[in-house]
């Protein structure tokens, strides 16, 4: 224990050192790939180095290249900074490293897990008695609810994905539309399922109910499977939901499973004030979400939410014979792992510490900042905000595809904020995302002075 407590004591200073630095450190890394590795060393050690000396020498070494994420001036992508409750408590889930998987071996974590589901389902406004799977992230999450999804819609036309496999399986029609994240795309791949059908979007980039029912209609027949709708929780450019009351009717109507994208856009669902931007998501059949974003929890954490456990755990399921099974069910009955860190410590532990009304203040603190944003930028000459801007993305072009790069390149040579490019509707962007709990108001104000300089340059 000697040699444990003192490397602890040193990652102790380290972190605070490195938590002291967020406020006033430049956002990007100082230093390259080739850098760190200098500094680490290529030689493997013959010899031990005691467990403190080692924790020093990362620390310096990786310092100059790490990204300010945690920053509340972090806007490159939708990533929230860990909550001091939440990154607290992970500190504890490495200390106690539990193996997470079984509800008999690892009681106090199912007992977490249990609860946080729990609270999670009613912010959310889910079916109370839907499963929830703690996975590593949106992606993992959309392959895990996408899964069952396939399972079931099989399982409809007599067809055991799980004993005859995919060859020879009727084919599974999926529909997305235009405008979905790229994991998407990734999962249904991981699942054998192919390239979707792609089903246009409106400018905002919300599927077209009009479309989709045209879609359905024109693809249906009477002995295949029934198909799968893919809808959307904020769209990654404009922060825009699918109208999932119409879209949900039409998917469901044609027989569909729908499952409902919110990687970081599921949180409205918490806030009264967005709320209606999902209104009636809850009656689709399964969600996707990230807790290491809008919730600020650390990475890695992500939640599969299928309103009937059953296809989730007859995709997920498994027995072994040296395994303590309960017949109550057991956690990795929900999620792909069965070695699995305990993420429910953290997820727990946040919402604990913010109650309703901090969860609430939170979604609603993220978009206060996104509509300054987008107010600050069209105060500044010639630069136009692209879309209504309804939650917590903004992106802005600066007239030419080659000033707004110019602009993203010179913000982040300023290292003041990280605001990322991107590319919208065939034109160069720069793009917000608010996501970070220690954002502050004059965090958006210095930003938005970095920007004023690098649009004026």
């Amino acid at each position: 224990m000697e040699e444990t407590g003192a490397a602890l004591r040193r990652a102790h200073a380290h972190a605070t050192e490195w938590l002291d630095s967020l406020a006033t450190r430049p956002v990007p890394p100082r230093a390259a790939v080739d850098d760190v590795v200098a500094a680490l060393g290529t030689d493997l050690p013959a010899g031990p180095t005691p467990a403190a000396d080692v924790v020093d020498l990362l620390a310096a070494a990786c310092d100059p290249g790490l990204t300010a994420m945690p920053s509340g001036r972090f806007y490159g992508m939708v990533i929230g900074g860990s909550h001091p409750a939440a990154l607290a408590a992970d500190w504890l889930t490495s200390a106690w490293d539990q193996n997470s998987a079984l509800r008999t071996v690892t009681p106090a974590h199912t007992a977490v897990e249990d609860v946080a589901s729990a609270w999670l389902l009613d912010l959310l406004g889910l079916p109370p008695a839907s499963a929830v799977g703690f996975v590593t992230g949106a992606t993992t999450a959309n392959f895990t609810a996408l899964a069952a999804a396939r399972g079931e819609v099989l399982r409809r036309v007599g067809w055991d994905v799980r004993r005859d496999g995919l060859a020879g399986a009727p084919r599974v029609r999926v529909l997305v539309g235009a405008e979905r994240h790229e994991s998407v795309d990734l999962a249904l791949s991981y699942l054998g399922l192919g390239v979707p059908e792609v089903v246009p979007a409106d400018d905002q980039g919300r599927i077209r109910t009009d479309a989709l029912a045209a879609a359905l209609d024109a693809g249906s027949h009477s002995d295949g499977p029934p198909p799968i709708v893919l809808l959307q929780a904020g769209n990654v450019h404009s922060g825009a939901f699918d109208p999932f009351t119409d879209a949900v009717d039409v998917a469901h109507r044609h027989g569909a499973w729908v499952h409902v994208d919110g990687a970081f856009g599921l949180f409205a669902a918490a806030s009264p004030t967005y709320r209606h931007l999902v209104a009636g998501y809850e009656a689709a059949d399964s969600w996707a979400t990230d807790a290491h974003k809008t919730l600020n929890v650390p990475y890695d954490c992500g939640l599969a939410i299928v309103a009937d456990p059953v296809p989730l755990r007859a995709a997920m399921g498994m027995h072994g014979d040296y395994l303590i099974q309960s017949d109550a069910g057991d956690p990795f009955d929900k999620v792909p792992e069965l070695s699995r860190r305990g993420r429910a410590f953290p997820v727990w532990a946040v919402l604990r510490s913010l109650g309703r009304e901090g969860v609430v203040d939170l979604v609603d603190g993220f978009c206060r900042h996104a509509a300054a944003f987008a107010d600050g930028l069209r105060a500044l000459d010639g630069v136009e905000v692209l879309h209504e801007v309804v939650f917590t993305q903004v992106c802005a072009s600066f007239g030419s595809d080659e000033r707004t790069q110019d602009v993203v390149r010179r913000v982040l040579e300023d290292g003041t904020a990280w605001m990322s490019g991107s590319r919208w509707h065939d034109r160069a962007v720069l793009r917000i995302s608010v996501s970070s709990w220690a954002t502050t108001d004059a965090d958006v104000r210095t930003s938005l002075d970095a920007l004023a300089r690098a649009a004026s340059a």
